[in-house]
């Protein structure tokens, strides 16, 4: 589950993490009301608004509606502030990660700025911490090259990136947080305050079950603050049951609403870009009828696991959302009949075709494993326009007459 950085920040809060603090707003006048306060607070005109989307490369983004507006900008007056929140609230931000249809921005943070002068210049780092599947263990990557696609980084200068790894069932240990701060090139009250960030940071990480924690850019201030100036942060799906609390904070705006439903009918949904819909239970069927939908000469519309269970609910929920996307030419239905019978599944499959009506599209049901001869003889008896196969070599060929 991804976070906002605003939602971010105030975890990480609670584990004594420094942050570059601010105010969630939804309207303009929300903006001006954080602006004056904010610039109240540090004494300082300037203040930056962010744009709140589950997205990365904000500052560099645009609107499409109004193309000279990026999606993070300082500003200095009253004036100005309520201008690009205006600019803001509502429009389409388009980033590097958001694709040409870019998202929807419905909420704004006011920052505190965090570039004040003082006695030693500032500094931008990078810092994440995500698991490394290569070693089974968790790493900490990072970089003295903040504020920058980590991406261009690796590619341009990989000298330039550390990396860290902790076993999982170890906390970060102080030589190693110390030799973070030393490759970071800090001193003094600096390299103190790193070591003290790294390791609560990785608390965070842990205790929140976090798949992913990106600090970009991670920042030292003219008075040798340690502070996460952004926020990326992942919440392992799995783990939620153990924080029920941060369910809560799951903004469904920012989702695909077909994924969205999906998940409402506990189906695992990820939409793609081709013309055969596919519904199969279990994620390495899934995986491999989507191979071989390519191999037939189609492309996969979409990756859906209805699960073990599939039921007639399942089915119809899974043939609802298949049917909303307008690239689908056809419908390949793959089941593997082992925990679940597959004449069960063929009857859901038949109750499903009469509860939603007429289906334009070619269906084909392949039914492999428990009562596969039955289904196969109910859905041919049900006289409705499906075939049904047994062989995936079958379904493959039924497949492929259906795109031609």
């Amino acid at each position: 589950m991804n976070l906002h950085e605003y939602q971010a920040k105030e975890l990480l809060k609670k584990y004594n993490v420094p942050v570059q603090n601010g105010i969630v707003c939804t309207t303009v006048e929300e903006v001006a009301a954080a602006y004056t306060a904010t610039s109240e607070k540090t004494n300082s005109k300037f203040v930056v608004i962010k744009a709140q989307i589950h997205a990365g490369g904000r500052g560099k983004g645009t609107y499409i509606e109004v193309p000279e507006q990026h999606g993070v900008q300082v500003v200095k007056s009253l004036e100005l502030a309520t201008t690009v929140a205006g600019n803001m609230l509502g429009n389409t931000l388009v980033t590097i990660q958001t694709g040409n249809q870019g998202k929807k921005v419905n909420r704004l943070f006011v920052a505190e700025d965090a570039y004040y002068d003082g006695p030693n210049p500032t500094k931008e780092f990078y810092l994440s911490i995500l698991l490394d599947r290569t070693t089974k263990k968790y790493v900490f990557m990072y970089s003295t090259e903040g504020g920058m696609n980590i991406e261009d980084v690796a590619h341009n200068t990989p000298e330039k990136i550390f990396k860290e790894w902790i076993n999982p069932g170890s906390m970060l240990q102080p030589f190693q947080a110390r030799k973070i701060a030393f490759n970071l090139g800090l001193q003094g009250e600096a390299f103190k305050n790193c070591i003290q960030f790294v390791t609560n940071l990785y608390k965070a990480f842990i205790g929140l079950d976090c798949d992913m924690l990106e600090i970009n850019p991670l920042f030292k201030s003219s008075d040798d603050k340690i502070l996460a100036v952004d926020c990326k942060m992942n919440l392992e799906d799995n783990a939620l049951i153990r924080h029920k609390d941060l369910v809560e904070l799951r903004d469904k705006s920012e989702e695909d609403p077909t994924e969205v439903e999906a998940s409402d009918s506990n189906l695992n949904y990820v939409k793609l870009d081709g013309n055969v819909g596919c519904m199969v239970n279990g994620a390495g069927l899934a995986m491999a009828t989507m191979d071989m939908i390519k191999l037939s000469g189609g492309e996969p519309a979409n990756f859906l696991d209805v699960g073990g269970g599939a039921n007639a609910t399942t089915v119809e929920a899974g043939f609802r959302i298949i049917l909303k996307d307008p690239n689908v030419k056809a419908i390949l239905i793959n089941i593997f009949g082992g925990i679940v019978r597959c004449d069960r599944v063929a009857q859901g499959v038949v109750d499903a075709y009469h509860a939603i009506g007429e289906i334009r599209v070619p269906v084909i049901v392949r039914l492999q494993g428990t009562n596969a001869e039955a289904a196969k003889k109910l859905i041919e008896e049900s006289g409705l326009k499906v075939q049904s196969a047994i062989l995936l070599s079958e379904a493959a060929e039924l497949v492929n007459k259906a795109v031609a």
